[in-house]
């Protein structure tokens, strides 16, 4: 007799065992030998390994159907249940370039040699700098690892944060109370992740700070442990500023510090901490720096092209 538990935080229970528990009891149909224990979002096996492994291959077919589609019908898991061989299913859908299955089927994936260099990186360095232009995905990509990260239980929370700098307008004139003024910062953050994570489960996470977006300045005197922290358009940075973020790294933290240094929108008087940090942290082990280019651009085609003109 074996024993196995399944969390299925990254879900929410009604999505996953239907309605008065619909689902799960139809799914238990196909395993009768096996004791189903549902506490919330655990799962509890009892019963034979082999059933248990078996369980595991199918269950995980109905999460991954799930992530695809952004929900599940009985019919669904029927069709699930009577495959064969669930792990076909699996690798069929499973590619090594994505990174998420976002809402309504959309796959996030690196998309460019150097965005696959930027997950490959990830992947061997717990520090990463990812420098380059307007529309290259340094930020999508790096979300995309953060919720990755958070899914598959590598670390408890996410922290997303963006130095409140002024592009040529002033904050104080912003209507409203501070975060009122500091949210338009920190949209592109928040945009990245409704393409993730579906809406309610977002919420829950923003709400109990498994999920935390936040201005730069909010971070001094914190320790980050068992987190994936990004800090977004770091090129707004102070050297200061940027050494303080660095050194907020805990225990099994991951950092990813994303820029473009030709959009600095600092005072004339002060340079760039990621320009720096670019300088003074090279061929730092456990650190690497990624550069992206044109070539990276995903946006609308004329965006290259823009930028071209500007770069004359």
């Amino acid at each position: 007799m074996s024993e196995k538990t399944i969390n299925i935080t990254s879900y929410s229970p009604l999505d996953i065992y239907g309605a008065n528990d619909t689902y799960l009891e139809l799914i238990r149909n196909y395993f009768p030998k096996l004791k189903i224990i549902a506490r919330g979002d655990i799962l509890k096996l009892i019963g034979d390994k082999g059933d248990i492994i078996e369980f595991e291959k199918k269950f995980s077919s109905v999460l991954l159907h799930f992530d695809k589609f952004g929900k599940i019908t009985e019919n669904d898991i029927i069709q699930l249940m009577e495959t064969e061989k669930s792990n076909t299913f699996q690798a069929k859908e499973i590619n090594d370039d994505i990174l998420v299955h976002g809402r309504n089927g959309m796959l996030i994936k690196a998309r460019t040699i150097n965005q696959r260099r930027l997950v490959k990186s990830s992947d061997n360095n717990d520090l990463l700098f990812v420098i380059g232009p307007a529309g290259t995905g340094k930020t999508y990509t790096a979300v995309a690892l953060a919720v990755r990260a958070l899914k598959n239980k590598e670390v408890k929370r996410i922290i997303l944060t963006r130095p409140a700098v002024e592009a040529g307008e002033n904050l104080g004139f912003l209507p409203g109370d501070l975060k009122d003024k500091l949210d338009p910062y920190l949209q592109p953050l928040y945009d990245a992740l409704r393409d993730m994570i579906p809406t309610q489960k977002l919420l829950s996470y923003l709400e109990d700070g498994t999920i935390e977006i936040a201005p730069l300045a909010f971070m001094r005197g914190r320790t980050l442990d068992n987190a994936f922290a990004i800090l977004d358009e770091a090129q707004n940075t102070t050297k200061n500023q940027l050494k303080m973020f660095l050194t907020r790294m805990g225990r099994s933290a991951k950092f990813i510090v994303t820029g473009d240094i030709t959009q600095i929108d600092l005072p004339a008087n002060q340079s760039s901490g990621l320009i720096h940090a670019s300088e003074i942290l090279k061929n730092l082990q456990g650190t690497d720096f990624i550069y992206l280019d044109e070539q990276d651009i995903i946006r609308h085609k004329l965006v290259g092209k823009i930028l071209k003109r500007y770069e004359r």
